[in-house]
């Protein structure tokens, strides 16, 4: 006869190797769903372009964001991390990135919605090149799963300037 450990521990091996296959299976049956979220981003008004006492330009923006994720949803997702970025070239570094608003979204009843807002972090360049400076902003989202890959994509909305001079 087996032992009780070793019953337990059979028992224990088969419901963990289970559990995971289960857990593989739900994390698979993401890459079926249909997923096409859309957002439209406005720039409402530039209120500040100033330059830091320390050379550092400042930009403060009110923005209107409207975006609809619900798509991101499935019964496997624990919520959605969005965030608005500033993306820019210079001519030391091919690609910045500022982040300029956030929003975690628990459920799909919250994933459609429209804000007016300033930027929530302050949109800062180490130097003095946001004066004209063209730039994209962009709509970066997280799927967070209950289990599985973290998904992560965006929505590129290009073609938004600053001004030539401080204001």
């Amino acid at each position: 006869m087996h032992s009780f450990g070793y019953r337990a521990n059979a028992l224990l091996t088969f419901s963990v190797t289970a559990l995971a296959f289960i857990c593989a299976i739900a994390s698979f049956s993401d890459k079926f769903s249909n997923q096409n979220p859309s957002a439209e981003i406005q720039i409402l008004n530039i209120n500040r372009l100033k330059k830091q006492s320390y050379g550092n330009d400042e930009v403060s923006l009110t923005l209107d964001i409207s975006a609809d994720l619900q798509s991101l949803f499935t019964w496997n997702t624990k919520q959605v991390f969005a965030f608005v970025a500033a993306e820019y070239e210079t001519s030391k570094n091919s690609l910045n990135q500022v982040s300029l608003w956030d929003v975690i979204i628990p459920d799909k009843e919250h994933a459609k919605f429209r804000i007016q807002t300033s930027n929530k972090y302050r949109f800062i360049d180490q130097g003095h090149n946001l004066r004209g400076r063209e730039f994209n902003l962009t709509l970066h989202w997280h799927v967070m799963p209950k289990t599985g890959k973290m998904l992560a994509d965006k929505i590129i909305m290009p073609g938004y300037s600053l001004p030539d001079a401080y204001k």
